[in-house]
C-alpha cells in the first residue's frame, strides 16, 4: 500500500515508521523548506511514551530531555506562591515520565524513518478520488496517485480544508492566544524547574532545555486584544498586552527579536469523521485538543499507531481502515477535549480570585493523597493494542 502523508511533524513521521515496518510505502511531503526542530517543551508520558518505546526510541528522547522536577508560581518579585512536584506523577508512570522539547520528538521520529522518501518545500494541494487510488497535485506541479492520503499538517490542515471545508466548521476558539520564543543566552538559569507568573488573564513562563536554550511562554484571553493580530503585529502586541506584568517578564520580552516567534489562536478541532473516500486525518488535522491540553505530542503518535496498525490490518480496503481508526479513537479524543475547559482555567484565569484559588489547590496538590489523587487522573482510558500479529 502506497500511502502519501502531507506533514512532517509528529504525526507523519509516526505513522511512515510503522507503515514501513509493516512493509508499506509510506511518502511523506512538508510545505516547511526543511524540517521545523522549534517549539515547546512537553511532557511526555502515557500513551505517547508506550508508543515511542515500541519504536525503540526512548533512549533517544531521554538524551535529549530535562528533569523538570517541579511547577513553580512566583509572585510579581520572584517570591513562590506555590509549586507542584512532578514526583508523584513520574512515580505513577513508573518513571516513564521525559520533559523534552517538541522538535526533538520531531527530529527523532523523522530520523528514525530513515529512507521513506520525504520531499520538504512540497507539500499536496489538491486531492481527487480515482477507481483504483486518489491522485495527489503536489505544489510543483506534479501529480501523484497513492492508495490513500492522510493530512498530519495540524491545526490548520490544508488537507482538511480541501476534502472537508473551511476550518470555521470545525474550530472551536479557546478564547485564548499562545506565544512562545526562546532565548540562547538568558541570564536565569533554573533546568529543573518551570516557573510561572500569572496574573488575571495572562500567563508568563519559562522552561531550559537540555541545551541550555530557554523557552519562553505567554497565554493571554483574548478578551485583551481587538481580533486576531496580524502576523507581522506579533511582538507588538506582546508588548503591549504583558507591558505592566512584572516578575521576569520586561527581560523575556526584551529577547522577542532574537528569533522567530511562535503564535496562534488556542483552538480545538471538533468533526464527526475523520475521513472522506480514500482521504484521512491525523494529529491535530483530526481532532486537535488545543495546547492547553498538553498532549497534543501523545495524541497525534497514538493516532498514527493505530492508523498504521488499521490500515495494515484492512488489507488494502482503506475506507474499512479509516472507520475502524475513527470507532477505537473518536470517543477517547472527545473525552480528552471535554477536559480542557478546565485546564484554561488552571492558565489563564479571569480574575485575581481565580489566580489564588489556582494557587491554593496547587500547594494544596502537593498533598500525598491529592498528589496520588492528581496523578491517577493522567491515566489515559486506551490502551494500545498490537498490530503486530495481523
Amino acid at each position: 500500500m502506497k500511502v502519501g502523508i502531507n506533514g512532517i511533524g509528529i504525526g507523519g513521521p509516526t505513522l511512515a515508521w510503522w507503515l514501513r515496518q509493516y512493509g508499506h510505502e509510506p511518502v511523506l511531503f512538508e510545505r516547511a523548506p526543511q524540517l521545523r526542530t522549534e517549539g515547546f517543551v512537553v511532557d511526555f508520558w502515557g500513551l505517547g511514551y508506550a508508543v515511542a518505546e515500541r519504536m525503540g526510541l526512548i533512549d533517544q528522547l531521554r538524551a535529549k530531555g530535562s528533569e523538570m522536577k517541579q511547577l513553580t508560581f512566583v509572585d510579581s518579585d520572584g517570591h513562590e506562591l506555590a509549586h507542584l512536584d512532578t514526583d508523584q506523577i513520574r512515580a505513577q508512570w513508573d518513571d516513564r515520565f521525559i520533559t523534552v522539547s517538541r522538535g526533538a520528538i520531531c527530529q527523532t521520529l523523522f530520523e528514525a524513518c530513515g529512507d521513506v522518501r520525504a520531499e520538504f518545500g512540497t507539500h499536496i494541494v489538491g486531492v481527487e478520488e480515482q477507481p483504483d487510488g486518489v491522485q495527489a497535485t503536489l505544489s510543483d506541479g506534479r501529480t501523484e496517485t497513492f492508495d490513500a492520503i492522510v493530512g498530519a499538517d495540524g491545526l490548520h490542515s490544508a488537507i482538511r480544508e480541501m476534502v472537508f471545508g473551511p476550518e470555521e466548521q470545525f474550530e472551536v476558539f479557546m478564547d485564548c492566544y499562545v506565544a512562545a520564543w526562546r532565548a540562547s543566552a538568558y541570564p536565569h538559569h533554573d533546568p529543573e524547574r518551570y516557573v510561572a507568573h500569572s496574573i488575571p488573564n495572562r500567563w508568563a513562563a519559562r522552561i531550559e532545555r537540555y541545551d541550555g536554550v530557554t523557552i519562553f511562554l505567554c497565554i493571554f484571553r483574548a478578551s485583551l486584544v481587538d481580533g486576531d493580530p496580524a502576523h507581522g503585529e506579533v511582538r507588538d502586541v506582546l508588548r503591549r498586552v504583558y507591558a505592566d506584568v512584572g516578575w521576569e517578564v520586561p527581560e523575556m520580552l526584551a529577547h522577542l527579536d532574537d528569533g522567530p516567534v511562535y503564535f496562534d489562536r488556542v483552538s480545538q478541532i471538533r468533526m464527526p469523521t475523520w475521513s472522506k473516500g480514500r482521504v484521512g486525518l491525523l494529529g491535530d488535522a483530526a481532532a486537535c485538543a488545543s495546547l492547553l491540553a498538553g498532549e497534543g505530542t501523545g495524541l497525534a503518535m497514538t493516532e498514527a499507531y493505530v492508523l498504521a496498525g488499521e490500515l495494515h490490518r484492512a488489507q488494502g480496503d482503506v475506507e474499512l481502515a479509516f472507520r475502524r481508526y475513527h470507532d477505537k479513537l473518536g470517543g477517547f479524543l472527545a473525552h480528552e477535549q471535554r477536559g480542557v475547559s478546565v485546564v484554561r482555567s488552571f492558565f489563564a484565569p479571569t480574575t485575581k480570585a481565580g489566580v489564588w484559588a489556582r494557587n491554593l489547590l496547587t500547594r494544596a496538590s502537593t498533598l500525598p493523597g491529592l498528589t496520588r489523587l492528581a496523578a491517577a487522573q493522567t491515566v489515559p482510558s486506551f490502551e494500545l493494542e498490537d498490530y503486530t500479529s495481523g
